[in-house]
């Protein structure tokens, strides 16, 4: 990945056809803002990349566009995202963006999310640019103002099936998340995390129904999904299923662990994991980023209520 100084980064290949970044001005090539510098004239990075579904990466969900003279310190020439879908639904975006001092150095990785893109609409974000000051305000290789911005990572899910952590509670009357994960020497280990925002009780009774997915959308198969972890995480993630009521508001949780061993064959790169909480839910489509290496098997644990919930 090269960088352009002054400018955001270019796309990276295995990111073609997943994300525009853009700078002031009009779509015009070099239009500046009223009363702006001009910021460049915008180029494409990737002629045809963004329509084709059946790359190895991406989805062929946007067009590629790099925008030159872009500069995240000036105002008048902050980059922003653009983003056009290709998709027959609605699409939610996630994008990991990495902020950058003028030497290079990587100051602060933060996550952009624009929901709902439709059908063959192009939507345009600014980057937040918050974080980034707030980054030039620290200490340390990376401190100082930034200068740059580079793409790490697009993931997209369709809006019926984004994770809703807060505000109004989904027509299924449950949330479901994922958490972060931990690592440790090649064991990895993702929450799933359910909440019954309803008013009236939700019923479990056993293990996440899960279907993996690959970049572009597409079904992993050949990997067992196992119960439990065969003991190398512990007593409660190999604990049997058993029947579970929850009041609204009360929570239960689940996991995948795995492990990204290669040896022998192709490794095995799932980012999308789409998640019934029980038989005939709604699906939830979360992005745990599983690495499974060559191993061919993800672990996964029964629905066990939290343990404030457990107390009461």
């Amino acid at each position: 990945m090269r960088t352009l100084r002054l400018t955001p980064l270019t796309v990276p290949a295995v990111l073609a056809g997943v994300l525009a970044l853009a700078a002031c001005g009009t779509e015009g090539a070099g239009a500046p803002r009223a009363g702006g510098p001009s910021c460049g004239p915008e180029t494409a990075a990737a002629a045809t990349g963004g329509t084709d579904p059946a790359g190895d990466e991406g989805t062929g969900d946007v067009d590629i566009v790099d925008i030159v003279g872009s500069d995240v310190a000036s105002p008048a020439c902050a980059p922003a995202i653009r983003i056009t879908s290709h998709e027959r639904e609605p699409f939610t975006y996630t994008v990991t963006l990495s902020f950058l001092s003028d030497s290079g150095a990587a100051m602060l990785n933060t996550e952009q999310t624009v929901p709902a893109v439709g059908p063959g609409q192009t939507v345009r974000r600014p980057v937040d640019l918050a974080a980034a000051e707030a980054a030039g305000a620290g200490s340390g290789p990376g401190a100082g103002t930034p200068r740059h911005v580079k793409v790490l990572k697009v993931r997209s899910v369709p809006v019926d099936e984004a994770p809703v952590p807060s505000g109004a509670c989904p027509p299924s009357g449950v949330r479901l998340t994922a958490d972060q994960g931990d690592a440790a020497m090649g064991l990895r280990v993702v929450g799933l995390h359910l909440e019954n925002c309803s008013a009236a009780p939700y019923h479990l009774d056993g293990y996440p129904q899960l279907q993996l997915f690959d970049a572009a959308h597409r079904p992993v198969t050949g990997i067992k999904i196992r119960h439990g972890s065969s003991g190398s995480v512990g007593a409660e993630f190999d604990a049997p299923p058993r029947p579970l009521t929850l009041q609204p508001g009360e929570t239960a949780s689940s996991g995948l662990t795995w492990r990204n061993t290669v040896t022998d064959g192709t490794p095995v790169d799932a980012p999308y994991v789409r998640v019934r909480a029980r038989p005939g839910a709604d699906p939830v489509m979360v992005t745990p980023e599983l690495d499974l290496g060559t191993t061919g098997k993800l672990g996964v644990s029964a629905w066990h209520k939290s343990e404030a919930d457990t107390a009461r």
